[in-house]
């Protein structure tokens, strides 16, 4: 059914790439004859050449998981309420950027901060190659910034780490033994001490043998909020396995990994200038407020190319 999806997916755009075309062929033959329509015809040109972009973008994602929805949890680092805040900046940044893509997007659990910000977050995405577009995040990412908190208004330089993994399906088995679990209770918190449950719903899983531990707090019920911290579990265990299999092979070829969690991957800066650069691509943009309100399409396109183009060489390698 998947297959059949995405081959009916590439015949409707091939029939609205041919629509397309056929329209810019009348505007061409309009201005031949004189008609005032550039305004028009550099609309649809424009309009043209963004769609086309998203479409090529779509065909880079090629892995099995890339139409998997993805987990995306965040964790801030060292730095106190610099950092908490900067966490929960990045939580915003994605939720508006998921509302972008028309996905549909839960946050699983957050761990508030005592001041203001976060100390982590997890976020399910749900939508039209959700892993595949949110894989790109994965890394450490780095603030600068006249601190809100600072009453000297001195710089502050904040971390926190993005990880991301795909939410494994029935297709793809990972088993955890009973043995290897524990399971702990907990009332959900909320901002401010609001929205507290009067009953221990949250719940906690850590897996004993590698360490993973995920927790759930969304739901009212502890029976779903176990279910959703299973499908997290698992599927930090499949990108666990996924990352030892690539380690492996990357160093058979004698390849250095260009990125890893705890890796640096982009920095956003707001003084003493403002850029949002990534450090994989080289690509920024001046405006990062933009960015910051959930405008990362060109960095996740840029990130694939890159990802690609590097994935063609090591083919050559070989």
């Amino acid at each position: 059914l998947k297959k059949l999806k995405r081959a009916d997916t590439v015949l409707s755009d091939d029939t609205a790439f041919r629509q397309k075309r056929e329209e810019l062929e009348v505007f061409v033959e309009f201005l031949r004859e004189g008609e005032a329509v550039e305004a028009d015809a550099d609309a649809a040109l424009t309009s043209i050449a963004a769609w086309a972009r998203e479409r090529e973008l779509r065909f880079k994602l090629t892995e099995p998981e890339d139409e998997l929805p993805a987990l995306l949890e965040i964790n801030a680092g060292t730095g106190g309420t610099e950092a908490q805040d900067w966490a929960e900046m990045l939580m915003r940044m994605y939720l508006r950027y998921g509302e972008r893509k028309g996905w549909k997007t839960d946050v699983l659990e957050v761990s508030y901060a005592d001041e203001a910000g976060i100390k982590s977050a997890t976020i399910r995405f749900e939508g039209e190659y959700a892993y595949g577009h949110m894989k790109a995040e994965h890394g450490v990412h780095r603030l600068v910034r006249i601190s809100p908190f600072d009453a000297a208004a001195r710089r502050h330089t904040s971390f926190a780490s993005v990880y991301v993994t795909p939410e494994v399906d029935d297709t793809i088995e990972i088993e955890i033994l009973d043995k290897d679990l524990r399971i702990d209770t907990f009332r959900a918190g909320g901002k401010g001490g609001q929205h507290v449950n009067k009953t221990d719903s949250a719940v906690r899983l850590t897996h004993l043998p590698t360490g993973l531990v995920v927790a759930c707090q969304n739901e009212r019920s502890q029976h779903k909020n176990k279910d959703f911290a299973m499908k997290v579990l698992k599927s930090r265990l499949y990108q666990r396995a996924v990352e030892e299999k690539r380690a492996v092979e990357e160093k058979r070829a004698g390849v250095k990994m260009e990125i890893g969690f705890g890796s640096q991957i982009r920095s956003y800066v707001l003084a003493p200038y403002r850029l949002a650069k990534d450090h994989r691509t080289g690509f920024e943009v001046g405006d990062v407020d933009r960015v910051l309100d959930g405008d990362l399409d060109g960095y996740v396109e840029a990130w694939l190319q890159m990802a690609v183009k590097r994935g063609e060489k090591h083919a050559r390698e070989r």
